[in-house]
């Protein structure tokens, strides 16, 4: 057994994972996963830039990570580094702060290695499922990108595109520096446009079709799973491996696209840190969902840090 620690920076949150990882066997015990939201990705798809506040917000997390591996006695640690930073003119500010905190240098990667990462981190644990077919076509929308990866025993194809829930937002929802609340009719079509664009963009790379089970990773589906479930708290061990019909998807994702923001702040599952952007990362699923037919989603809990993990060990 190898004990690793995978740390996944993106637009929205930076996330831990430490474990034990046994390649012969494919066992992966979790010893510490969390998260934290930051925001990292804050104004980069207007300014270009990562903001100094949204820097520092990241560096006080990777303290933290820090005692944590410490704690832990990690031997190997992996940083991975996604849309956010690679958009970002300044983002060497970002590779220094984080070397000098944790001793490693963040890996900022292309979409198509992130998209193989959350594939393998995903689908590992569904190898010999009686229940599910393949291929998987597993869809992780993230904040600043959606990555999409067909495949079965090995992958058919990736791509990452450029709508994400904080992209999404901040490019149409977004007045005066603050959330429109509810969204106007033109401000959800112009959502629903650059999603639609995007898919299309996918689907020059990646078999989407050809998917017999959709999987839904990271923050905005497993919100949505856990609101589908009304969930008085939001419960990994519930969460992990539930599956959405795609008519509860639909009727979620209206509520959350004409609601307020204290009537999604009062949903007990909801992170404080998604309210404003849980909207966009639902109607992206939705509108994945329509472009596949897909009957349901599968939702799983584990992704690009189970990924980032096995590629450590």
């Amino acid at each position: 057994m190898t004990r690793v620690a995978a740390v996944d920076c993106g637009t929205n949150s930076i996330r831990l994972l430490v474990a034990d990882a046994d390649p012969a066997t494919g066992d992966l015990v979790e010893l510490d996963r969390r998260m934290i939201i930051v925001r990292l990705g804050q104004g980069v798809d207007r300014t270009g830039r990562l903001a100094p506040e949204a820097l520092e917000r990241t560096f006080a997390a990777c303290r933290e990570y820090a005692a944590v591996i410490k704690e832990l006695g990690a031997e190997r640690i992996r940083f991975v580094a996604t849309s956010a930073s690679r958009d970002a003119e300044n983002r060497d500010d970002f590779v220094r702060g984080v070397f000098d905190i944790l001793g490693v240098e963040p890996e900022v990667i292309s979409g198509d290695r992130e998209a193989e990462f959350s594939f393998t981190g995903a689908t590992k644990e569904l190898t010999g499922r009686t229940d599910l077919t393949t291929p998987y076509l597993v869809v992780d929308i993230g904040g600043g990108s959606t990555e999409f990866v067909v495949g079965d025993g090995r992958v058919r194809g990736a791509r990452s595109v450029d709508i994400g829930c904080v992209r999404l937002t901040e490019r149409h929802l977004v007045r005066d520096g603050a959330v429109v609340d509810p969204p106007a009719p033109e401000q959800i079509a112009a959502i629903r446009a650059d999603i639609e664009a995007a898919l299309d963009l996918a689907e020059r790379d990646v078999p989407l079709r050809e998917a017999h089970t959709l999987v839904g990773l990271a923050g905005s589906v497993t919100t949505l799973s856990a609101i589908a479930q009304d969930l008085p708290a939001y419960d990994s061990a519930a969460i992990h491996h539930s599956r959405i019909a795609y008519d509860r998807v639909r009727e979620i994702t209206e509520w959350l696209l004409r609601s307020t923001h204290a009537e999604r702040e009062a949903v007990p599952s909801m992170h404080p840190g998604r309210v404003d952007v849980i909207a966009a990362g639902a109607l992206v699923l939705l509108s994945i969902m329509e472009r596949i037919g897909a009957a349901e989603v599968v939702v799983s809990e584990h992704d690009i840090l189970d990924g980032i993990a096995w590629s450590v060990a």
